[in-house]
């Protein structure tokens, strides 16, 4: 699929993370990483908060160790398996919410500016692109608070057609559901609906002040209830703490989703965030690896900001318990080329998985 807004360079600061407690020393990392490997893969019970605690504040040396315990982890509990999913942002910009890291947002002065709804063959055609590169998922993603009757009856429209032409399972991310848009969503065939949670909810104000965090939770829920698979993300590097990355784990513990996209802050111009600096590679490695330990049968997906955070070590993720990947471009800025990618996972070793069952 294209994006025809060019990405925008900002130039790369280092992020400094705030750590509450020290560094556990060497042997302490051993022993904790040690446990945790028993604990998810031979008691096959998950880990506790204070374990993952643990984990989390390993030295920097010890973070190999703990990336190869997560990726012998994912494949004990999810197997060898790649998912690949393509994005649409079929309602670009114009969005009334403020979320601080989007330039979707009416409230900021960006390059993005606001489109309506493409047309049914626009959509189609981009996934049936989607499919050529032997994705198994399809996401129609709508800048919007939440869907009006208009946008509703659209995408109900649109499931069964690209459903029918591809063969792709076809998610949505539009914003805040009540419970009729919910229940309406599941009967007319979404597989899974996105709705990230991004943020600890103590840090939720921070970034978004046109909502609340419990109309984030509460469509999670809806989406759990009404029986479609939850897709719900985090967005680390806004200025969170250790402590708070790691209640964000907790409660997406709670609200149960079967993907977690993995986004790493990318600045976007004329955005309050825009002046954020990079996370370190290795850090995100060590909270790609913390993520899949606490959330050892998730889907955990590639997602946003990776190749701008990881670079050349994006392989390295996917050793550290990601098990699935967005390819191509985002919502609004370009991706790494989908040839890379597959190349990537071939390289790997690691195999495309077919389609999941609908439910």
């Amino acid at each position: 699929m294209t994006d025809t807004i060019q990405p925008v360079s900002i130039g790369r600061k280092q992020a400094a993370t705030a750590w509450s407690r020290p560094h556990l020393s060497a042997e302490e990392a051993r022993t904790a990483i040690r446990a945790a490997g028993v604990a998810l893969l031979d008691e096959r019970r998950p880990l506790t908060s204070d374990e993952l605690a643990d984990l989390a504040h390993v030295p920097d040396a010890s973070v190999p160790s703990l990336a190869a315990l997560a990726h012998e982890v994912r494949l004990a509990w999810c197997g060898d398996t790649v998912e690949v999913e393509g994005i649409l942002s079929a309602k670009t910009g114009g969005c009334p919410e403020d979320c601080h890291f989007c330039s979707q947002s009416s409230a900021f002065d960006t390059p993005v500016k606001a489109t309506p709804f493409l047309d049914t063959d626009e959509v189609v055609a981009a996934a049936e692109e989607t499919a050529a590169l032997g994705a198994s998922e399809f996401c129609i993603v709508l800048a919007v608070r939440g869907p009006d009757e208009r946008i509703m009856q659209r995408i109900l429209d649109l499931v069964p057609i690209i459903g029918d032409r591809t063969g792709l399972n076809v998610a949505v991310s539009a914003g805040i559901l009540d419970p009729d848009q919910a229940r309406r969503l599941a009967e007319g065939g979404v597989h899974r609906y996105n709705h990230n949670l991004e943020t600890a909810r103590s840090y939720f104000p921070e970034v978004v002040t046109t909502h609340e965090y419990d109309e984030r939770v509460d469509t999670c829920r809806l989406v759990v209830d009404n029986g479609m698979e939850l897709c719900c993300g985090v967005l680390l590097g806004m200025g969170e703490t250790v402590d708070q990355r790691l209640e964000l784990l907790d409660e997406l513990r709670e609200v149960g989703p079967a993907e977690v996209p993995m986004n790493f802050l990318k600045p976007m111009v004329g955005t309050p965030f825009a002046g954020r600096p990079a996370v370190e590679a290795l850090e995100a490695i060590r909270w790609i690896a913390v993520f899949r330990l606490g959330l050892p049968s998730v889907i955990l997906r590639y997602a946003g900001g990776r190749e701008f955070t990881l670079g050349d070590l994006q392989a390295m993720g996917m050793t550290s318990g990601i098990n699935a990947l967005i390819i191509g471009n985002y919502l609004t800025y370009l991706g790494r080329s989908p040839a890379d990618d597959l190349k990537m996972l071939d390289d790997l070793r690691m195999p495309i998985g077919a389609l999941s069952p609908v439910i």
